[in-house]
C-alpha cells in the first residue's frame, strides 16, 4: 500500500481482512453462551464490555497493522496501537451486540471499516451466528460471502420492513422517537429490533430490511454497515438528510424507494 495517495487496488487488502473477520468470529462463537455475568463490566449505564470484546479488538488491531502498515485505528475499547496517525484509519467494533452476546443471543457481529482521509473505502460486517460475511470495496459493489447484493426494490412503503434500535442510554429524545415509532407501526409492514446496528445495516444492504434508523450510536457502530449499504445502492444520511451519520449520533439507511417516506416521517419529529 502506498504511503501517500489512495491505492486503487484496495481489493488486495480485502482478502486478508475477511480472513481476519472469520477468525475473530470463530473466537466469539467459541465463547457464545458460555459467559458468566461476573465476567461482564459496565462501561456506563446499559453499556457493557467483556473480555471477548477486548480480546477480539486486540487481535484485529495486531492483524490489521500487518495488513496495512502505517494505518491508524479508531476502536470501541480504545486498544492502543503503535501507529496513532495515518491517511488510512481502521474503524473497529469488535463485538456489536454485546448485550445479545451476554445473554446467549444472536445476532452478534464483528464490524470493521477502512477510512481514507474522510471517506470510507472498505467495510465488512461478519454476523457470527449465521456465518454471514457482508463486505464491500469502494466502486466494486457489495457482497454477502461471495454473492453480490443490492438493496430492496420493493415499491410500496406500506409493505416495508423497518429496523431500529431502542434508546438504551440517551433518553432526551424519547418522546420524538416514540412518535416516529407510532407512525411507522401504522405506515409499514412492521418494525424489528435485533440488537446490532451493524447487522441491521447489513440487512438493509442485502434487501432484508427496506430501512433502518437509530440515534445515540458511535462511529464504529455504523461505519462498515453504512458503507456497505451505499455500495449496495442504498441511501445513508442523518435524520435531516445530511452527512452527519458518520458520527453515529443519528442515522437513516434505506433503499432509494423507502428513503423519502422514511426520512419525512423521522424528520417531522426528530428535526424540529
Amino acid at each position: 500500500m502506498e504511503e501517500h495517495g489512495r491505492d486503487p487496488e484496495l481489493s488486495r487488502v480485502a482478502e486478508p481482512l475477511l480472513k481476519c473477520m472469520r477468525e475473530a468470529g470463530r473466537y466469539i462463537r467459541k465463547h457464545h453462551g458460555r459467559l458468566r455475568f461476573e465476567d461482564v463490566r459496565a462501561k456506563q449505564v446499559h453499556d457493557y464490555v467483556t473480555h471477548v470484546d477486548r480480546d477480539v479488538e486486540r487481535f484485529l488491531v495486531d492483524a490489521l497493522s500487518g495488513i496495512l502498515s502505517g494505518s491508524a485505528f479508531l476502536t470501541e475499547e480504545e486498544t492502543p496501537a503503535e501507529q496513532s496517525e495515518g491517511i488510512y484509519t481502521w474503524v473497529i467494533d469488535p463485538l456489536d451486540g454485546t448485550t445479545n452476546f451476554i445473554h446467549g443471543l444472536y445476532p452478534v457481529a464483528v464490524s470493521v471499516a477502512l477510512r481514507y482521509e474522510d471517506d470510507y473505502v472498505m467495510g465488512a460486517v461478519y454476523e457470527v451466528g449465521a456465518d454471514e460475511l457482508f463486505w464491500a470495496v469502494d466502486g466494486k459493489g457489495a457482497y454477502l460471502n461471495d454473492q453480490p447484493i443490492r438493496v430492496s426494490t420493493l415499491e410500496s412503503f406500506d409493505d416495508a420492513l423497518i429496523a431500529t434500535g431502542f434508546p438504551y442510554r440517551d433518553f432526551h429524545r424519547m418522546e420524538a422517537y416514540l412518535e416516529v415509532f407510532r407512525t411507522l407501526m401504522r405506515r409499514t409492514a412492521g418494525l424489528r429490533r435485533l440488537g446490532s446496528a451493524a447487522v441491521d445495516l447489513a440487512y438493509v444492504a442485502c434487501g432484508r430490511f427496506e430501512g433502518f434508523y437509530e440515534y445515540g450510536l458511535n462511529p464504529w457502530d455504523v461505519a462498515a454497515g453504512g458503507f456497505i449499504v451505499r455500495q449496495a445502492g442504498g441511501v445513508v444520511t442523518d435524520f435531516c438528510g445530511g452527512t452527519g451519520w458518520r458520527s453515529g449520533e443519528e442515522i437513516i439507511a434505506a433503499s432509494p424507494r423507502a428513503y423519502p417516506p422514511l426520512r419525512e416521517i423521522i424528520a417531522r419529529s426528530m428535526c424540529v
